[in-house]
Parts: structure tokens; C-alpha cells; sequence
């Protein structure tokens, strides 16, 4: 990591600060004409590199994570572009696998500080946060300069800022119902927004999709001319094994067999997410990789935030679901991989959720519940996150909380004593949203260091 000055970090926070001070993330006014507009005056710089573009509602960023280490591997100056970010806005700019440097976002910041002015008196509407980080993310890409960019949508695809890249892969990762608020009720209507993100006679990968998802995607691939290679079809995951600190898999790719591949993440849809992977960088490149790159690949894969085990002794583990799709997969990772004798659970979610799905996946899982309230103001209330829970859980398995580093703390203390006390292994599950795994990345950092 760059050793930054205080005085870059300052200038940093300045620009973090600034950004937020326009339309927020979760405000959406579902239109490509401020960023394109933004984009023409910059000169076009995501035109200067080719894409592999990312939809989908769960596994986008791990996904991204693993293309980009690929890419790396094989010898690729990579950009990548997420979000949200767990602990600092500049991690949703990496360049060659490390988040972008204060000083690389200062120098980007100053040269589209202008534009973003230039373009807010030019609009109906202020060019919003995620449009300015995303014209950020497409001068450094340009600047740096990278030979691929690994882009993931923010929402939706069809209007989302991103997507006025020119791809040359379009990835689409499983789709649930999430942000039905922005991109409609139905999977039918969600998929139908995702599926913007295919362009004309490009190479699309699709993850495994529920079947109604898979008929909306397979007519835009049609109608587009695109070629598909589908989850299931054109390659899959061929055998999966659990192994110490994580699982060893291998994958039918579109163009040959991947055998004994290790990756240090747990969950068979991180195993699903590998072949996704492997099947976009294939497309891409036209050919089978190497097999020994790719398991130098995955073996350097980490995925911050999601069923990262961050403590031993007594485990914790964090991770970011924030829908009933991620909470299912967390909860059948925790079920099918670890024997807990007793699962300590330490929720907060955004208040816009489907609490009740999220609680519903969770419940067989979880034996005693801590709810609480992350510092976001769309997080809900920690009363009324009481009330849903009870209803799911029953009142004598749930506690309240207000404050997340006092139900960390004292989830983790009940947790050393039934350990101490019993044969079996329990844990700590802190989950609910991105924002609750990113303020319980730095609390528990904090534990590690006083405790050392």
C-alpha cells in the first residue's frame, strides 16, 4: 500500500466530502445523458480500452474480483470498478489490483473537477455521486493507461451510469429482487433492466438464472446478435469439493476442462462466481487459458466482506448480504461448511430491504439474534428491526443493541464463554449490508489491535 501524506488524506476526505454533497446513490433519475454528456466533454475515455461489463443482483463485485485477478495474472494492466465500497471510496478504483492512491484520485479529481461544474449547468438534473465516481474510475482507467477494465454496474444496466461503455463481454450474475423501488416488481421487469447492459454482436456470459430470467435475457441476446455462453451450458462448475479455508473446484470452460482449482473463499456460489469468471476472461480472450495461471489466479482471490472470517477465537465472520438472495447463500455456506454448535447473529440492514425475507433465510441458522443500527441514515431503526425479527425469531432469541460496536462486543464475550464452557465451536455472524460489514471491518480491527 502507498504511505500517503496527512496532507493528501485530507485532500482526499475534501473530495470524498464534495462528492456527497451531490444527489446520493440511492436517488436515481434513470437517464445516460448527464454521464454521456460528462463523458464527450472528457474526451471519451472509456472508449480508449475494451470492457467486460457486470450486471447482475448478488456475486457482482466478488465476480469482478475474480475477472480482474485473471486478467492479472495473465499479464493484463487491469482497472477495476465497484461499489459500494466497504471502508473508503477509493477502493471502487483499483489499478493492477490495489485500490487507486490519494494522490492518483487528487490528480483524476482535479482533472474532472471542471467538467463536473461545466455539465451541472448544462442539465436538468446535477450529475449525481456514483455519475462523478464513474467518469473518475473511466480518466484513471485512461490515464494509467489500462489495457482492460473490469466495470460493474452500480443498479439496473440498461440507464445505469456505467453503461455507456462499448463492452466487449457482457457478464450477468445471478438475479434476485432487490431495489424493486428503481428497477420493478417482478424478476421479469428486473432482468429486463439488467439485460441493457448486452450490446450488439458482443460476447454475453450468463450465471445460472431462475427460469423466467433466462427467457428475458436469451430474447435480448437474440435481438442483439450476441453470442451467449450460459451457466449450465456452455461451461459449468464440474465438481466442487469443501476444503480448509475454502473449496477446490473445477470448471468445464467454454473452451476446456480447469482441474484442482483452490479458492480461499467459502460457499458454492463463490464456486458458481469462479466459473462465471473463468467463462468471461475465456470470452474474451478466444481461447482456453492457462490452467497453471488460472489457479495462481484464484489462489490470490480475496473478496473483502463477504463470509470473511475475520477473528478466531472465537470466530467472526462478516459478511455483506443485504437481500434474501445473499442471505440465502450465506446461510446455506453456514449450514452445509461449518459444524457451529451455536451461531451468535449481529444484524443491521438498510430501512428500503425486504427485512422479513432477509430475517426468513436467516432464522434456521442463527440461534440467538442481536439486532442493531449501523451508522447509514437508511439504516432501520433498531425498534422497529426488534419487532420484525421477534416476529421471525421469537422474543426469547432476540437482543437489542443501538450501538454495532457494543453488540460486536458483547456477541463476541457470550461467545468465549459458551466456548470455554462447551466441547463444540461457536461463532459470530455480523451480516444485513454493505455498510454494517464495512464499520465491523474497522471495529474488529480495532479488537485485534488492543488485543495484541
Amino acid at each position: 500500500m502507498n504511505m500517503s501524506s496527512p496532507d493528501s488524506l485530507e485532500a482526499v476526505e475534501h473530495i470524498y466530502q464534495a462528492l456527497l454533497k451531490r444527489w446520493p446513490e440511492t436517488r436515481i433519475e434513470p437517464s445516460l445523458d448527464r454521464i454521456a454528456a460528462l463523458c464527450d466533454a472528457l474526451g471519451s475515455p472509456e472508449r480508449t480500452y475494451p470492457v467486460v461489463h457486470i450486471a447482475g443482483t448478488n456475486g457482482k463485485t466478488t465476480t469482478s474480483r475474480m475477472i480482474d485477478s485473471l486478467f492479472s495474472e495473465l499479464g493484463y494492466r487491469t482497472g477495476r470498478f465497484t461499489s459500494p465500497h466497504l471502508e473508503s471510496f477509493l477502493e471502487r478504483i483499483s489499478l493492477k489490483g490495489e485500490p487507486i492512491s490519494p494522490e492518483g484520485m487528487i490528480a483524476t479529481y482535479n482533472d474532472i473537477a471542471l467538467y463536473l461544474d461545466l455539465i451541472d449547468s448544462r442539465q436538468p438534473h446535477p450529475i449525481s455521486f456514483f455519475e462523478a465516481m464513474t467518469a473518475l474510475a473511466f480518466v484513471a482507467f485512461a490515464e494509467f493507461p489500462v489495457d482492460v477494465a473490469v466495470v460493474e454496474a452500480g443498479m439496473g444496466g440498461a440507464w445505469d451510469a456505467t453503461n455507456i461503455v462499448a463492452s466487449q463481454v457482457s457478464v450477468i450474475t445471478p438475479i434476485g429482487l432487490d431495489h424493486t423501488e428503481y428497477l420493478g416488481e417482478t424478476l421479469e421487469e428486473i432482468a429486463e433492466t439488467k439485460s441493457g447492459i448486452i450490446k450488439p454482436e458482443t460476447h454475453v456470459v450468463l450465471a445460472a438464472q431462475p427460469a423466467e430470467v433466462a427467457k428475458v435475457l436469451t430474447a435480448k441476446i437474440l435481438e442483439k446478435s450476441a453470442i451467449p455462453y450460459r451457466e449450465g451450458i456452455e461451461f459449468s462448475v464440474s465438481h466442487r469439493d469443501i476444503a480448509v479455508g475454502g473449496q477446490m473446484i473445477s470448471v468445464s470452460g467454454i473452451f476446456g476442462e480447469y482441474t484442482e482449482i483452490f479458492i480461499p473463499l467459502y460457499g458454492a456460489h463463490q464456486g458458481s462466481n469462479a466459473a462465471v469468471a473463468i467463462a468471461a476472461v475465456e470470452a474474451f480472450a478466444g481461447v482456453k487459458l492457462d490452467e497453471e495461471i488460472v489457479r495462481v489466479a484464484f489462489a490470490k482471490v480475496t473478496s473483502p466482506g463477504r463470509f470473511e472470517v475475520l477473528y478466531r477465537d472465537p470466530t467472526v465472520i462478516v459478511d455483506a448480504a443485504h437481500n434474501p438472495h445473499g442471505a440465502h447463500a450465506l446461510a446455506s455456506t453456514i449450514s452445509t461448511e461449518f459444524d457451529f454448535e451455536t451461531v451468535f447473529g449481529v444484524l443491521s440492514i438498510l430501512g428500503e430491504k425486504d427485512v422479513h425475507g432477509v430475517l426468513m433465510e436467516l432464522e434456521p441458522v442463527i440461534d440467538r439474534l442481536v439486532v442493531t443500527q449501523n451508522s447509514s441514515d437508511r439504516a432501520l431503526p433498531v425498534d422497529d428491526l426488534y419487532a420484525a425479527a421477534v416476529e421471525v425469531f421469537g422474543a426469547e432469541r432476540v437482543f437489542k443493541e443501538v450501538d454495532l460496536q457494543r453488540a460486536i462486543t458483547t456477541s463476541i464475550e457470550q461467545c468465549t464463554l459458551i466456548n470455554q464452557k462447551s466441547e463444540g465451536v461457536s461463532a459470530v455472524l455480523i451480516t444485513g449490508s454493505v455498510v454494517t460489514a464495512g464499520e465491523s471491518r474497522a471495529i474488529l480491527r480495532k479488537i485485534v489491535e488492543s488485543r495484541t
